[in-house]
């Protein structure tokens, strides 16, 4: 049986990765930092479905934090198959507006901590012919000016999953995907929403379960690594 760490796996977008990986067979081990109660929930849930499941709390702003959620997750199942790097903070300062402590805090969450999962998992990673997937987004590929750090993070994602895939290879896939409008911020109203559809050639927002599809796939694509695959209804064509 094959084991998947997941970060920020207990909510949105990251729960519903969970919750398909674990149908698919996975043990699962579920990061989270503020989300206790929804991580214990997830795992209850995924135990009562006759799964295995394990939570680990970490802040990956913190070096430390992040050195022990790989030794913890190695620990809890005796391994790891597949690192999907989901967590991240998504600070909405322009330029002008971005601290340096709010810099450290996205760069750390959003780059930082999945370039030394990544790192720390290497080997086990390596063992066992074990695959990475990165959640960026299309702010990694766009201006995004309203988000400043936190494009910059995303368009480091998308470089350090190409980085990663030439050092690990040929043991070990690493890929990216970089989802539109799946699920809107909580604090859009619905015209916001619907004019995020608009902007989109395929005229709707998608949901989690596109993100879901996108990320089994490249789980069972073995021809595939360094690659990003957008998923964004067509999005990015429009610039």
């Amino acid at each position: 049986m094959k084991t998947a760490l997941v970060t920020g796996g207990a909510v949105r977008i990251g729960r519903e990765i969970s919750s398909a990986l674990a149908g698919r067979g996975y043990r699962l081990v579920i990061h989270y930092n503020s989300s206790a109660r929804p991580a214990e929930k997830l795992r209850d849930e995924i135990v009562a479905g006759g799964g295995e499941a394990a939570i680990i709390g970490a802040d990956l702003s913190n070096d430390a934090e992040v050195r022990r959620l790989a030794s913890e997750a190695v620990d809890a199942f005796g391994g790891i198959d597949l690192l999907v790097n989901n967590a991240s903070v998504f600070p909405s300062e322009r330029l002008e507006q971005t601290s340096e402590e709010l810099w450290d805090h996205t760069l750390a969450v959003n780059l930082k901590a999945p370039f030394f999962l990544i790192r720390h998992l290497a080997p086990t990673l390596r063992e066992r012919k074990g695959t990475v997937i990165n959640l960026a987004d299309l702010a990694g590929m766009q201006a995004w000016a309203a988000y400043a750090a936190h494009a910059v993070s995303k368009a480091g994602l998308i470089h350090l999953t190409k980085v990663a895939a030439r050092n690990l290879a040929p043991d070990v896939r690493v890929n990216a995907i970089a989802p539109g409008t799946v699920l809107p911020p909580e604090h859009l109203t619905e015209a916001e929403i619907a004019e995020l559809a608009r902007r989109a050639p395929l005229q709707r927002n998608g949901s989690p379960q596109d993100v879901v599809r996108a990320l089994l796939y490249l789980v069972e694509a073995d021809f595939v690594t360094g690659e990003t695959l957008v998923v964004d209804g067509g999005r990015l064509l429009r610039g």
